[in-house]
């Protein structure tokens, strides 16, 4: 019943007269959820009472503004949680307590309303009312989490491992054949990798069309109106979705020439993922654009003609009714989907098949793969907040953070002993990959930080210091450790309050060279274009919040905290009129004002 109402709403955006509808299910139900909308599939054949009544093809068009208002109507209904009747039998499942989703990406939080989770977890979702944030619980924690994050997952009414069970045990108690519902002549595990095999082959040749749909659908259409569009604009928009196209075919060609077609359960394609693992990394491009994409296409989707445009690219391709952000989701979602085919896939192959070690391969591959798309997203969001931690620090000095970096890794209050004098600093110290940051705090506002020196990380290394005298520093130290360079010219003694806190910064040592040997191999890096966008942010971002704390002597920023700013077209009069109220003098307070520190 669900299926039904979802996919009335799905091919019917306009409304129809109601004609009562016999479905027949010809297959198994195929879930297909997306991570902003939900949509499900499955093969039917759908049997009218009486004659087509085709009266609503003919329905009067209304005016522009209500075609208009038509598309955007439609196009949150299909795009986006929260619209149309997907979202309202989204509530109904929930409330039946049936829906589960699981998570795309790691969300980490630190806000005790917030729950925390790991790709793959999961979630049982209890309120789904607001379209980007949800409530679940993940085992005894319950809290909201981004909808983005997760694609709902619809339980059934009985696992399939109850499933195979039920049907082990009748084919044991009863004498049944082994032909019984899952097909004739083959056992129940290999039928069963036969429709994974099946699914992953079919699934794989509605991306090609996907892809190709959109290249020559969109993107070329697009590049004709250049009135419209530029190729910034397209890029933006489309990412390289085109280059996506290319592999995608490549791959699937591969997939082809493995695949069984009259025994599919006897493919080997295992292998196929572990020839093409490094090519996948392409998606990572894709998915960190993807939110700017989203960002470009709502703007140019407020324009009228833009709506048109894209409708009619549409149904010139032939295309289904889906929003073009729907359709430019697919290759999110298609690339954590390999993990979970493959995962299916290894579960039914017995692993005596020829295919299983390469399936199981294949599936840590993939996992990988997914697991570096997520981290490049990640890195990739943390470069402006890097950039923003860099404006907020005084006197900063030399080359910009980003020059080099694009994680931090760890920070906190360290002691530094310097030579010739050994004598201890407190300074705050910011690990990042490559390079180590310490500034010193200010006096009186601890929130503000002033740059005093970096240290090159390639350059050093990291030496754990035992309790005592230090014959270096000619000093008692504890809880300390020594950062070297290899020949010894440059030595910097560090000291935490406590031995946990030491233990803490040698792991993020390690972790520090760890991360930048992996960088080297899987070869990420971030374009200047993005560091320089993310440094332009960042100085836009502070001109228009809290100034920045001054760097003059500290008795300029306490006259700057004790009188109020001023016109300075105020004679000098009259500002210190409105600065200090007058007083009558006093001996009293002349006398105590020799007595103590305080001005009056």
């Amino acid at each position: 019943h669900f299926g039904c109402s979802v996919i009335g709403h799905y091919l019917s955006p306009r409304p129809a007269k109601q004609k009562k509808l016999h479905v027949v299910i010809l297959n198994t139900v195929k879930v297909c959820c997306r991570t902003d909308s939900f949509v499900l599939y499955f093969s039917a054949l759908v049997i009218t009472d009486g004659p087509q009544d085709k009266s609503g093809l003919a329905d009067e068009v209304g005016s522009e503004d209500d075609l208009y208002n038509e598309f955007r109507s439609s196009s949150n209904r299909f795009g986006h949680p929260g619209g149309g009747g997907e979202q309202l039998a989204i509530n109904e499942l929930i409330s039946d307590g049936s829906v589960c989703a699981e998570a795309l990406w790691d969300h980490v939080t630190m806000d005790d309303q917030e729950l925390g989770f790991k790709a793959g977890d999961v979630i049982e979702v209890v309120d789904a009312t607001n379209k980007e944030w949800w409530w679940g619980r993940v085992l005894d924690s319950e809290g909201w989490f981004p909808a983005s994050f997760v694609r709902l997952r619809v339980n059934q009414d009985e696992p399939m491992e109850e499933y195979l069970a039920n049907l082990d045990g009748a084919s044991e108690g009863g004498g049944a054949s082994m032909e019984g519902p899952l097909g004739p002549g083959l056992p129940c595990k290999e039928q069963m990798r036969a429709n994974v095999i099946n699914e992953i082959m079919s699934t794989e040749r509605d991306y090609i069309k996907h892809l190709k749909d959109i290249c020559e659908g969109y993107i070329k259409q697009c590049r004709k109106r250049t009135d419209m569009f530029t190729e910034e604009q397209l890029r933006t928009i489309f990412g390289n979705i085109d280059e996506l196209y290319r592999f995608q075919k490549k791959f699937l060609k591969a997939l082809e020439k493995k695949f069984n077609k009259d025994h599919p359960h006897l493919s080997e394609i295992g292998s196929c993922f572990l020839e093409h693992q490094t090519n996948f990394q392409i998606y990572s491009e894709y998915c960190n654009n993807h939110p700017n994409a989203c960002v470009q296409l709502s703007k140019v989707m407020k324009i009228k003609k833009y709506v048109f445009f894209f409708e009619a690219c549409r149904l010139l391709q032939k295309m289904i009714d889906i929003s073009l952000d729907g359709f430019l989701l697919t290759p999110v979602q298609k690339i954590c989907k390999y993990p979970l085919q493959l995962a299916e896939l290894l579960k039914y192959t017995n692993p005596q098949h020829r295919d299983y070690k390469d399936v199981e391969a294949a599936l840590n591959a993939m996992k990988n793969v997914a697991r570096l798309i997520n981290e490049r997203k990640r890195r990739l969001e943390n470069i402006d907040k890097i950039a923003q931690w860099q404006s907020s620090i005084e006197d900063w000095e030399g080359e910009d953070i980003l020059s080099r970096s694009s994680d931090l890794i760890f920070s906190g209050d360290l002691t530094k002993i310097s030579q010739p004098q050994a004598k201890g600093q407190q300074r705050m110290f910011f690990l990042f990959d490559h390079q180590l940051v310490f500034c010193k705090k200010d006096l009186l506002r601890r929130d503000i930080l002033y740059y005093k020196g970096r240290l090159d990380m390639d350059q050093m290394q990291v030496v754990d210091v035992e309790d005592g005298k230090d014959k270096d520093f000619n000093v008692s130290v504890k809880n300390a450790l020594k950062l070297c360079s290899p020949g010894g010219e440059e030595v910097h003694l560090l000291c935490a309050k406590k031995p946990e806190q030491k233990q803490r910064w040698l792991r993020a040592f390690a972790d520090e060279r760890e991360q930048v040997q992996h960088d080297l191999e899987t070869g990420f890096t971030i374009t200047e274009v993005q560091k320089k966008q993310a440094m332009l942010n960042a100085s836009k971002r502070h001109q228009t919040g809290k100034p920045k704390a001054v760097t003059r002597p500290y008795y300029d920023f306490l006259l700057r905290q004790k009188h109020p700013t001023l016109p300075t077209s105020l004679p000098q009069q009259q500002v210190i009129m409105l600065a200090e109220p007058k007083r009558k003098t006093s001996n009293f307070w002349h006398n105590i004002g020799r007595l103590t520190p305080f001005k009056k």
